[in-house]
């Protein structure tokens, strides 16, 4: 499904998207996540149980076999990364909202990612099961690049700027060429593909959406910030995904696992510009009323 220079690409790309992730942190973001409660609470909920909970109703729902349906949860128990961050600006959303979130789901990942994915894989049958061990060594190597990130921030902040936003365009790029490269070659395999795959495939990041949005009102969060939250939940690490999967399993196995982590990962991209071209406008049309309001009282007055 993919060439062996396409995986060693894919290495290499996932490294420099974690360097990017770590140029958007300061060591003192840390200690500011931890002191507000809410955004933590936030973003462990939706990172870590809402969206699982929801990969793994929708590969019950379809009835996924065991390779979709263990690809469907692994990406659901995935934290996001520096796209998500993107398209939240695009979006006019509360970026240093956006930004803690990320903060929160990259702090907690070593510890909660493999810890997710054993509960809510848990009914698979044991050969397809993704042991924790092998996530939790992928994420902790990726935070290598990851601290070094952080550590060039700190040296040079106009440095650290440049990673990061070369972090997260890279991570739409990786997207891209897995677009251009991939769905040609395997045309075949994707128009015999049952439609539940796709449903799931898409539906993650869909339902994510709502979900998020949800629960951000629930919580009192008003509507741009319920729309930040949207995002984030929606936004999962699809390359980190695709990757943990080439160097967990092998052959035939290896390639059935694999679709729906590709296939989310082509999806999600237009799913989200969708998204946030949709967000965009609301905000623009809440700013404009705000103006309005303003000049109205500034007139009446």
């Amino acid at each position: 499904m993919l060439t062996d220079t396409e995986t060693r690409l894919l290495g290499v790309m996932m490294m420099v998207i974690m360097l990017g992730m770590g140029a958007s942190l300061t060591f003192k973001d840390f200690a500011i996540a931890l002191r507000k409660p809410a955004g933590v609470g936030i973003g462990l909920i939706t990172t870590y149980v809402l969206t699982p909970m929801v990969g793994y109703l929708l590969a019950t729902a379809l009835k996924l076999p065991p390779a979709y349906a263990v690809g469907l949860i692994l990406m659901a128990c995935l934290p996001g990364g520096t796209t998500s961050n993107i398209f939240n600006y695009f979006s006019k959303g509360v970026l240093s909202l956006s930004i803690l979130m990320t903060i929160v789901s990259t702090l907690f990942a070593v510890l909660l990612v493999p810890l997710a994915l054993k509960l809510f894989s848990s009914g698979i049958e044991g050969e397809w099961q993704i042991p924790p061990g092998n996530v939790a060594q992928v994420l902790v190597v990726l935070l290598v690049p990851t601290v070094i990130g952080m550590l060039l921030r700190k040296w040079n902040a106009n440095v650290g700027a440049v990673l990061e936003m070369l972090g997260g365009l890279l991570g739409i790029v990786v997207i891209v060429f897995l677009i251009v490269s991939w769905v040609p070659r395997n045309f075949g395999l994707l128009a015999t593909t049952p439609a539940e795959v796709y449903i799931g495939a898409i539906g993650l990041g869909l339902v994510g959406f709502l979900v998020g949005y949800a629960f951000a009102r629930l919580v009192r969060q008003d509507k741009r910030r319920s729309r930040t939250i949207a995002l984030e939940t929606g936004i999962q690490n699809g390359p980190l995904g695709v990757l943990i999967v080439l160097l967990t399993f092998e052959g035939t196995r290896q390639q059935e696992v694999l679709l729906i982590p590709v296939l989310y990962s082509l999806f999600i991209v237009l799913t989200s510009s969708m998204v946030t071209i949709w967000f965009r406008r609301i905000t623009l049309r809440e700013e404009e009323a705000r103006d309005n309001a303003k000049i109205g009282a500034v007139t009446a007055a």
